[in-house]
């Protein structure tokens, strides 16, 4: 907290020499503000064969999100989001099925920070969404991830946008990832989602971030960001053991216009390291990734993507749920196979805008998945030692923006996902997770 008050201290100083000024008076900033809305209507089914218990279930959430954000004072402004959410009707399997994702009933004050801008600096403090490749809230499920800290941005350098982050609280999915009750709304806790290490969130004690893009050479973009955790505990339930743990990224994106498409290239990576205290844990994995696309082909557009990950350490994709990779499902995401030990995966992926035939907003889009993981030699989370699985998946998606009101849109994806498991010893298991999802939003 003490970080927080003095980055305070040091926004206001600033912000007292600053000559700028969008409105004539402190009154006049909030009357100025603006207001931005969501209204969520979605349902979800999925039948999962790894809980038989269960297998078949729904839930329905009813969900708003409001957003206010003063004019500038002198360069600073005040913002805050509220997310409330209900689900009405959902029965004790659909609690249990959805207890990390879906099931959350309440309000929660996502956003709360006060900000100062000037040139092409921005620095906010408080409650905030981030969207960074190493940090990511989750804005796929119906309470969207958020994080307590300070976040500075720069673009002054030409071509160049730098990030400079600290994080000391997290806003996840649902109450239940945290610990807390099942079926309220989420809070804001010392403890985070590590991408690929499970559903749950770790104990931890400070994030600090750097990162930069540039795009100086004509056509190419490059990124990179490093990420520290102080204090990780070994285990979402338990801290007895603690431990530092470092995040690293690099990506290379090179789009080619060609006659009438575009074409393209994209490399990236992604690593994690523990302190020695968490070496058992056995979180030390690289994962690498390879995509090529052909954009804007007549509304046509196709991609064919593979990532591997190194052969005994699982690798931690980001924090947050919004942690991605190339060869990642819209449903179940690629925390469930893709930074896996030993993993192998390829997606292939169509996609076509139908405003080429005069149906503006609306697209569709198909894609493939398979993957298969090497036997490690050490038991990780995905995996015990001399284990292995093999995965397929498939999903169709349909986006509508529904002209008929501004605002308006229907999402409808579907995925079917399966799993074969090959113990050390007696014949494999396989496993089937097949998902709907419904989802109606109303922006304003």
């Amino acid at each position: 907290m003490r970080r927080v008050q003095w980055s305070l201290a040091a926004l206001i100083a600033i912000g007292a020499m600053s000559p700028l000024c969008a409105a004539d008076t402190l009154s006049e900033a909030f009357k100025n503000g603006t207001i931005k809305g969501e209204i969520k209507i979605w349902y979800w089914n999925k039948t999962d064969e790894a809980a038989p218990a269960l297998h078949n279930e729904s839930i329905l959430n009813t969900a708003l999100e409001l957003g206010y954000k003063s004019a500038d004072f002198y360069g600073f402004s005040l913002g805050a989001t509220f997310q409330a959410n209900a689900t009405p009707f959902a029965n004790d399997g659909a609690k249990e099925m959805f207890v990390n994702e879906e099931y959350a009933s309440g309000a929660v004050l996502s956003e709360a920070y006060l900000g100062y801008g000037r040139g092409a600096s921005e620095l906010k403090v408080g409650r905030q969404y981030i969207n960074t490749p190493s940090i990511s809230g989750s804005y796929n499920r119906i309470f969207k991830e958020s994080f307590e800290g300070v976040t500075f941005k720069n673009g002054d350098i030409p071509d160049t946008k730098v990030f400079v982050g600290y994080i000391q609280k997290f806003q996840g999915r649902t109450s239940h990832i945290s610990g807390d009750d099942a079926g309220d709304a989420p809070l804001f806790v010392k403890k985070i989602i590590l991408a690929g290490a499970g559903p749950l969130s770790y104990a931890f004690d400070g994030v600090y971030s750097v990162g930069l893009t540039n795009r100086s050479i004509p056509s190419l973009t490059l990124g990179a960001q490093y990420t520290l955790l102080r204090d990780v505990a070994s285990f979402p339930a338990s801290s007895a053991v603690v431990d530092d743990i470092s995040l690293y990224y690099a990506e290379a994106n090179y789009l080619l216009p060609m006659e009438g498409f575009k074409l393209g290239f994209d490399v990236n990576y992604k690593g994690s390291r523990t302190g020695k205290d968490l070496d058992f844990k056995n979180l030390e994995g690289d994962m690498w990734g390879l995509r090529f696309s052909i954009l804007d082909f007549y509304g046509f557009g196709a991609s064919l993507a593979y990532t591997t990950v190194s052969s005994d350490d699982d690798v931690i994709l980001g924090l947050g749920n919004g942690a991605g990779s190339y060869t990642a499902l819209p449903i179940r995401g690629p925390l469930v196979y893709s930074g896996y030990a030993g993993m192998d995966s390829y997606s292939l992926k169509l996609f076509y805008d139908f405003g080429q035939q005069g149906i503006k907003g609306l697209r569709v889009e198909a894609q493939y998945l398979e993957a298969s993981q090497d036997a490690p030699s050490v038991t990780t989370r995905s995996t015990t030692a001399g284990t292995h699985s093999d995965y397929k998946g498939y999903s169709g998606t349909i986006n509508y923006a529904i002209p008929a009101l501004e605002g308006l849109s229907a999402q409808v994806i579907y995925t079917a996902f399966e799993r074969e498991m090959f113990p050390v010893s007696g014949s494999s298991t396989t496993i089937d997770t097949d998902e709907l999802w419904v989802n109606f939003s109303y922006k304003f």
